[in-house]
Parts: C-alpha cells; sequence; structure tokens
C-alpha cells in the first residue's frame, strides 16, 4: 500500500500548504522560539486569507454566504486560529494574528463565537487597544467578537480601562463608541415594545440587582471626562471645505463594498500619509488605491464621512446614558457641555443637510433605506432629542433666548403663572443663532416628503417636548407655528396609511390639544366639513391601539371644559365637531368597549397597555360625577347584545387585577399617569379598588354585574 506525501496531499485536496504552513508555525511558537521565523511564515498564510475576505466584502451578502472560502476553512481545520491567538505572546506578531483572525472570522462560520467563549482572550484584545498601529484592527475583531457573544462583558473588568480610553484620540474614542454601544444595551431593546408585560414582570422578579448593561453604563459615567469628549465629538463642526456638491459621488464606488466603518478609518489613515500610491493595506485585507487623481481626493471624502460616521456612534451612545438609570446625572453634564446648542450649529451643515443627486449607501442598500449614514444620522439625532426632551426640565435648553422670552409672554397673556422650568433655564446654555432646534425640527417636519421614513421620529421628538404636566405655554409656541394644521393635513388630507406614523401623530396631537380650548377651536377651523371630520375618525377607528392616546386626551379636554363657565370655551363646546361626538354617551361607551376588547392580560406590552389606562380614565371621571353604575350596566348591557354574557367584564377584571400587580410595585414610576391625566395616582389605586371589590351587592364592583353562571374572575393568569 501506498503511502500518500504530505505535499501530494496538500496538492490533492488544494489546500496550498496552508497545513504543512500551520505546522511550522506550531513548531515555532513556544516562549524560547524565533519569533522572527513565525513572522514570515504568517507572512506567507496571510495573503491567501486575505485574498478570501475581500471577496466576500466586495460580493453580495447573499452570494457570499452561498461561496466557499477554502482557504479560511483549512487555516481554521487544523487549528490555525488556537495557533494565531498563541501568536500574541509577541508584540512583533500581533499585527499579522489580528489580520489573520479576522478574515478567518469573516469567511468562516463558528470561529468567531469560538473566540467569544474565551473571556480571557476578549478581554486581553482590550490592552491591544492601546497600539494605534493595531488599533483599528483590534477594534473591528473586538466588535465582531462581541456582536456574537451570548453573556455581555463587563466594562470594568478590562485593565485599567480609565486609563486606555483617557489614552484615546478623539477618533479612536468615536470608533471605541461602537464597541460600547454592545455594552450598554440592553438585549432586544429594538423590539421592547413586542415583549408582552406579563414576561417584562416575570423577569424582572428574577432579575433584583442591576443589569449587565446597567452595570457598565455606571462604569463609563466614572471615567473622568468620558461625557465631556463624547459631547465634543458630537458638536465637532465639519472642515470650511467641505461644502463640495459633489463629495459623496467621490467616495461612492469605494463605499460600495465597505461596510465597516472601521475599514474607512484604516483607508482614511492611509490616505493620510506620504506613502506608495500603489496599494494600502485596510483593516482586514488588502486593498488597491484606483489611481493618483482619486487618491488626493479621498481624504477631502472620507473627512466628511467620518464625521458622519462618528457622531452616528457618538449619539448614539449619549442616548443610551440618557434613557439609563443615571438619567439625571447625564443629563447635568450634556448641558453643562453644551450638547444640544452644538448640534443646533451643525443642524444645516451637517444633520439636516440637502442629499446630493448620489447619495453615499451601503453595499447592498438603496439611498432610501435607514442603513444610510446620512438617514441613519438624522434617525439617531432624533431618537437623542426625543430621550433628552422626554419628562426632563432641561428640555427648554432646545429653545434661544428669545423664543424663552416668548413662552413667558404666552403665560402672561393668559394671565397664567410661567412655567417654573422656564424660569429657571440657565440663559447660558441654551441654543443660540435666529433658531432654536426644536424650531428647526418644526421646520423640516412641515417640509418632510409624504412617504418619509423621518415622519415617525420626527413627531416622537417633538411630542417628548410636551410630554409630563401639561403646559399651555409649550402648545401655543407650537400652535403659532402651524403644527396642528399639519399633522391634520398629514393624518387627513394626505390620508397617512403608515400605521407608526399615524400612532406618533395621534399621541402628538393628544399632547397638543390636551385642555387647550384653542387647540379645538383651530381643529374645528381646519375640519371644516363632515366629509373631512368622517375621513379623521375613520383613521381614529382603524386602530384605537393607535389613536388611544387621542380619545383619552379628548375625554379628559371635555371633562374639563364642561365644568368651566367662560364664554369662550362654551362657545368652543357648541360649535366643535370634535367636541359634540365625544360629547355623546353612545361615543363614550362604544371607545370603552372597544377598548377592553381589544386588550388582554396575556397580549398587553408596553404599546398597548395605554388602552387599559385609557379604559380606566374614562370610568374615573364617570365615578366623578357618580355615574360608574350606569357604564357598569350599560357594558352589561352590550356584552348581551353581542350574545356574550361576561366575555368583557370578566376580561376587564383579570386587566384590572393586572394593573395592581403591574403599577402598584415599589419600583413603578406612577407620575407619568398623573402628568397624563391630570389625576392623582391615589384616585387612579381607588377606582382599580371599587371595581375590584368581591362585593356583589356594590353598585360600583364588576363582580355585580356578572351573572354567576358567566362568573370566570379567578383564573390565575401565567407569567411566561
Amino acid at each position: 500500500m501506498l503511502v500518500q506525501k504530505p505535499m501530494e496531499r496538500d496538492k490533492q485536496a488544494k489546500w496550498n500548504g496552508i497545513p504543512l504552513l500551520l505546522q511550522k508555525l506550531y513548531e515555532n511558537s513556544h516562549p524560547n522560539s524565533d519569533f522572527s521565523q513565525c513572522q514570515s511564515i504568517l507572512k506567507e498564510i496571510s495573503p491567501l486569507l486575505s485574498m478570501e475576505a475581500m471577496a466576500f466584502v466586495t460580493e453580495d451578502r447573499k452570494a457570499a454566504q452561498e461561496s466557499t472560502f477554502p482557504n479560511t476553512y483549512t487555516f481554521d481545520l487544523f487549528g490555525g486560529v488556537d495557533v494565531s491567538v498563541w501568536g500574541f505572546l509577541s508584540d512583533d506578531l500581533i499585527k499579522d494574528c489580528l489580520s489573520i483572525l479576522y478574515n478567518t472570522c469573516i469567511c468562516t462560520e463558528g470561529v468567531t463565537k469560538r473566540l467569544a467563549e474565551r473571556n480571557d482572550f476578549v478581554l486581553f484584545l482590550f490592552t491591544l487597544m492601546t497600539n494605534k498601529k493595531t488599533f483599528l484592527q483590534t477594534a473591528t475583531l473586538i466588535e465582531d467578537i462581541l456582536g456574537v457573544k451570548k453573556e455581555m462583558i463587563q466594562l470594568e473588568d478590562i485593565p485599567n480601562l480609565a486609563s486606555l480610553v483617557s489614552s484615546f484620540d478623539q477618533q479612536q474614542l468615536a470608533n471605541f463608541c461602537r464597541i460600547l454601544a454592545v455594552t450598554i444595551s440592553e438585549l432586544d431593546t429594538g423590539s421592547d415594545d413586542k415583549h408582552t408585560l406579563l414576561a417584562k414582570n416575570a423577569q424582572q422578579k428574577k432579575n433584583l440587582g442591576p443589569s449587565r448593561a446597567e452595570v457598565n453604563q455606571a462604569t463609563l459615567l466614572n471615567i473622568p471626562g468620558f461625557v465631556e469628549r463624547l459631547c465634543k465629538l458630537a458638536t465637532r463642526k465639519v472642515s470650511e471645505t467641505t461644502g463640495t456638491s459633489n463629495f459623496l459621488q467621490e467616495l461612492e464606488e469605494w463605499y460600495t463594498w465597505l461596510d465597516n466603518a472601521l475599514v474607512l478609518d484604516a483607508l482614511m489613515r492611509v490616505a493620510n500619509e506620504e506613502a506608495e500610491q500603489s496599494s494600502t493595506v485596510g483593516a482586514g485585507g488588502v486593498c488597491g488605491l484606483a489611481n493618483t487623481s482619486t487618491r488626493t481626493q479621498l481624504p477631502h471624502s472620507m473627512k466628511i464621512m467620518h464625521e458622519i460616521m462618528y457622531k452616528l456612534e457618538v449619539l448614539y451612545v449619549l442616548c443610551v446614558l440618557l434613557m439609563g438609570r443615571q438619567r439625571n446625572q447625564v443629563h447635568k453634564m450634556i448641558a453643562e457641555f453644551k450638547l444640544i446648542p452644538g448640534l443646533n450649529n451643525l443642524f444645516d451643515k451637517l444633520i439636516w443637510r440637502k442629499h446630493s443627486a448620489s447619495a453615499l449607501v451601503l453595499h447592498g442598500h438603496n439611498q432610501n433605506c435607514d442603513c444610510s449614514p446620512d438617514i441613519t444620522l438624522k434617525i439617531q439625532f432624533l431618537r437623542l432629542l426625543q430621550s433628552f426632551s422626554d419628562h426632563h426640565e432641561n428640555k427648554y435648553l432646545l429653545l434661544n433666548s428669545q423664543e424663552l422670552n416668548e413662552l413667558s409672554a404666552i403665560s402672561l397673556k393668559a394671565n397664567i403663572p410661567e412655567v417654573d422650568a422656564v424660569v429657571n433655564t440657565d440663559r447660558s446654555l441654551v441654543c443660540d443663532g435666529k433658531r432654536g432646534l426644536l424650531t428647526r425640527l418644526l421646520q423640516v417636519m412641515k417640509k418632510e416628503p409624504a412617504e418619509s421614513s423621518f415622519r415617525f421620529w420626527q413627531a416622537r421628538a417633538v411630542e417628548s417636548f410636551l410630554r409630563g404636566a401639561t403646559s399651555y405655554a409649550d402648545q401655543m409656541f407650537l400652535l403659532k407655528r402651524g403644527l396642528l394644521e399639519h399633522i391634520l393635513y398629514c393624518i387627513v388630507d394626505s390620508e397617512c396609511k403608515s400605521r407608526d406614523v399615524l400612532q406618533s401623530y395621534f399621541d402628538l396631537l393628544g399632547e397638543l390639544m390636551k385642555f387647550n380650548i384653542d387647540a379645538f377651536k383651530r381643529f374645528n377651523k381646519y375640519i371644516n366639513t363632515d366629509e373631512k371630520f368622517q375621513i379623521f375618525l375613520n383613521q381614529i377607528n382603524s386602530s384605537l391601539v393607535d389613536s388611544n392616546m387621542l380619545v383619552r386626551c379628548i375625554t379628559l379636554s371635555l371633562d374639563r371644559f364642561e365644568s368651566q363657565s367662560d364664554i369662550k370655551v362654551a362657545e368652543v363646546l357648541s360649535e366643535c365637531r370634535l367636541l359634540s361626538y365625544m360629547s355623546q354617551m353612545s361615543m363614550r361607551m362604544s371607545f370603552l368597549f372597544r377598548l377592553i376588547n381589544i386588550i388582554h392580560v396575556q397580549t398587553l406590552t408596553q404599546e398597548n397597555v395605554s388602552c387599559l389606562n385609557t379604559s380606566l380614565v374614562i370610568l374615573m371621571l364617570a365615578r366623578r360625577k357618580d355615574k360608574l353604575p350606569f357604564y357598569l350596566h350599560t357594558l352589561q348591557e352590550m356584552e348581551y347584545t353581542e350574545k356574550y354574557p361576561g366575555f368583557i367584564l370578566n376580561n376587564f377584571h383579570s386587566l384590572l387585577r393586572f394593573w395592581q400587580q403591574h403599577y402598584l410595585n415599589k419600583d413603578k414610576d406612577s407620575t407619568c399617569l398623573e402628568n397624563s391625566s391630570c389625576i392623582s395616582f391615589t384616585y387612579w389605586k381607588e377606582t382599580v379598588s371599587i371595581l375590584l371589590s368581591p362585593d356583589r351587592t356594590s353598585p360600583c364592583a364588576i363582580v355585580s354585574y356578572i351573572d354567576e353562571a358567566y362568573m370566570d374572575i379567578d383564573r390565575d393568569f401565567t407569567e411566561e
């Protein structure tokens, strides 16, 4: 029997000599070995792998997944990954080992996950970030590894984290934010609204302490000067020479294969060096510069793209910190370091600049895709504004001094006290220029095309400014700028079809109109025909989950207006189609019946639990007027009309039991319910207790209206 020689076997299997090279590498990779030998071997292996990695990033993702990469597969099969990890013992080998590992991770499935399981290796990689020559390669590899790691790393375990971060220049810090994003964000936050409250509550009972993400956020905030440096990065102005109209076209052919901003950094670094024009090494492979003219244009174009990509990462981290447990601490720092006026100065030139004819996009996407850097920056900016304004008095930093004076004048004219937060706002920290950030946002919002994906985020950002205790001056400030008419145009005249956009418009309209008689007067002036009003009602009724906050606003406002003796209020009450519609008992009962019917304990989420609270608002207002028994009796009659006795009231009973579990939790903040309704939380609790009373003789207890035969109120809901 002939024994096949290794070289023949290698040739037949098309291994390209990789197993033999790995054997030599292994033999020379012991602590007392000559590492220069290892270096020459690695330089033989590296081009074989980088060639496949470049093929991967230049192909369409789908085609790349269907392709095979024999060199990286062979390298991994014969233990190349483990040998490369040993190579980090020598400083001379680190750069080559990083490149090889990165290329293998790109092309061979499972390698990244295996590296992610080696926690000591992951933490060791962070220490390599002090070396500027290998920073980009290290950062890219860490980012990929953390993206697949099952357990989130703890930043406090990274050796000398504070000194590491302080050693970064601004460019490195921005890239480090890409890594931080994975370590400070709760898992699955993107689909947060879709998780049931039952499941969330059960999870919270298991997790008594802060999550790893929360611990990591606290770790970052303890690093001296960290937030200040992020604010400087976020507000850094673009070079004065970047105003050309064709700078995006210059980069377009380059960016078609650049799916990773860190690769862009590598090109940027090389383009700035006085090196040969023939070729340059990227973060994970080799690429050739096209020609001399392209080379001279690259730095100019890349600096623009760098600012966009940097600000994306930095704004994301700031946004997450603003939504965390240390929110007030972050708010104070962000205000002090003038993030908001800085962003205001960048609004026209960078954040909301006009699109060029050929917008720069990621490979495999189009210019309208949410993945394009321009669009992602806008969305991230809007998310930051939403987080910044939401239930916080610092929201007035979004205005300039003249606009703050306007708020004061509105309060004075209406003979109402100024809001304390307006009076206490530090004028040295507000926006400068002719317009504040909120006003700029309103201007672009009104010009946004009907099909724009920004409409949702714009409405959310403006709505967050109005959230909290209702402020007449805030509402009038926005009403004077035509916001109500714009929203009604979008809902009625353009007959918006997007459910997300509609919900954001309804929520904004509710905050804008709540308790404001002038807003209802303006509404009636715009919705001036029965046809328009019917279209508006159709939009409301098409999805009560989306429109219930507006229904709540109208119900609360009607109740307040009916208790006032003002002539102006009486006039609007008699003329306004919307108020007249809601004043009909049959309409209120119809809304109440449907609100209870579309939710169940097992399907309650953060998104639809508002339907339960809106139904409670309707019943609390009824209780104030001693009409609670009448409402419950009417619900019972409506059940019989539907020929399904008990199905609404049993469900409502279960929902209220859940409400007690959910909202009476000591960690639950009840101020949102109070602020949105101007009804004390004590009254909320009392009303729920009365409705859940087991006394069947009580005229205000739900059980009094369910016949014994149809009673089904004791069933436990499972927390799964």
